[in-house]
């Protein structure tokens, strides 16, 4: 034990009686270790801030909208607008399997609010009551629509956060009537605040019962039909089936309005599932290029440290010799060495570790903007890193070692 920490010792000697070319050394790795796991930290709170607008959206949600067709079968030369109606989401639900849940919505942003103090513009949506069961709508106050409200056709209201704030300021909603375009709407529930920083979008919609909303408000410049709607919402009964939906709901559209469903450019719809897919890939490859950077990085700073410990052999050529010459093994020697090499390693590694994570936890509650999370300290990178830094500290320590404890005692004394 004492031998051991008699190594350490010197071990420390060495290191303080060279002091700028062991700092100089150590910032290297502790630069390269600390900028890698920053980085991918980086990456990692981008990565949880979309995931988090995508959770703010609803789970495994696809949309799609009225697009425009070929005339001419085959041809792209001519278009025509179609519009759909509440005739494709009825079909839609019986016809298609692989489809869990589909919810019409009726939306126009032309519509003002207006309460006894103030008025809000922003989006009113006439959804079903199963809406909330695909879309993230959390509540706030009151309740949700119901079946009933929308079997009815009530003149009921459920406003987003941002709509509460501007049309009651400090005053309670549930309850409360405005009037939309001049028609009596009841506020019957409030939204949780969505999404994140600036981004209000979200918060600026307001819902009402479907049924209601084709009556008072039905969707502007969309053809003679009466039941037009402007989206339909769906989710697939597993996320492994969103393709085999999505091809189903194109088929009973196509088949609705006359045209080929095998012409991808006829769907206006966005698939969210596809979307998380491969921005998940985006990432997926940027942590390989960074950390496959990283990795030469700490190649690169330990040809550095056995660069110094050859230097140090050199320089300590006497020392090994007058040690040898005095009784000290070969084992000793090399284990002395190996020691400096892998303790300035893991050291200047350790410190890279300890700088990245305290500099990411002073960055915990910055906001970096829409869409972006602080920067995480990933485990599984810092891992690692440490397993890096213990190769590299033994590949940085075995050969100058092995080359000191080989050095003849006589020739090492000989050394000026």
């Amino acid at each position: 034990m004492r031998l051991i920490f008699d190594i350490f010792s010197q071990t420390l000697q060495t290191l303080w009686a060279h002091k700028l070319r062991s700092f100089l050394t150590m910032f290297g790795i502790a630069w390269g270790v600390g900028s890698l796991l920053l980085l991918v930290g980086l990456g990692e709170g981008f990565r949880s801030g979309n995931r988090k607008q995508f959770d703010s959206i609803g789970e495994n949600v696809l949309f799609i909208w009225s697009g425009r067709a070929p005339v001419v079968q085959g041809s792209f030369t001519a278009l025509r607008q179609y519009y759909l109606t509440y005739r494709d989401y009825l079909d839609i639900l019986t016809d298609c399997p692989s489809v869990g849940a589909a919810a019409p919505a009726i939306s126009r942003g032309d519509i003002r609010a207006v309460s006894e103090f103030y008025q809000a513009s922003g989006q009113i949506v006439g959804v079903p009551a199963n809406f909330s069961q695909i879309r993230y709508l959390p509540i706030n106050e009151g309740r949700w629509l119901n079946d009933l409200d929308d079997l009815q056709k009530r003149a009921v209201i459920v406003i987003g956060d941002e709509v509460r704030r501007t049309l009651f300021p400090g005053r309670p909603a549930i309850g409360a009537t405005i009037l939309l375009n001049g028609v009596r709407f009841t506020v019957i529930g409030t939204l949780q605040k969505v999404g994140h920083g600036d981004n209000m979008n979200l918060n600026l919609r307001s819902f009402v019962p479907f049924h209601t909303m084709q009556d008072y408000f039905r969707p502007l410049n969309a053809g003679i039909a009466t039941d037009v709607i402007s989206m339909i919402n769906y989710q697939p009964r597993s996320r492994a089936l969103h393709e085999t939906a999505k091809q189903e709901v194109h088929k009973i559209i196509a088949r609705n309005h006359g045209f080929d469903p095998k012409n991808p450019d006829s769907f206006d719809e966005w698939d969210t599932v596809k979307t998380v897919d491969e921005v998940g890939k985006i990432f997926d490859a940027m942590n390989m290029f960074l950390g496959s950077v990283g990795l030469v990085t700490l190649a690169l700073g330990a040809i550095g440290i056995i660069n110094i410990m050859l230097v140090a052999v050199a320089d300590r050529t006497r020392e090994i010799g007058l040690r040898k010459a005095i009784g000290a093994t070969n084992g000793s020697i090399m284990f002395q060495f190996f020691v400096e090499g892998a303790f300035l390693t893991m050291l200047s590694g350790g410190l890279g570790i300890a700088g990245a994570a305290a500099l990411m936890a002073a960055l915990s509650n910055v906001s970096l903007g829409d869409g972006f999370d602080p920067p995480k300290l990933v485990v599984s990178t810092a891992a690692l890193a440490v397993v890096s830094l213990g190769v590299a500290g033994v590949a940085a320590g075995l050969y100058p070692a092995r080359r000191a404890a080989l050095l003849e005692p006589v020739e090492a004394l000989r050394k000026e």
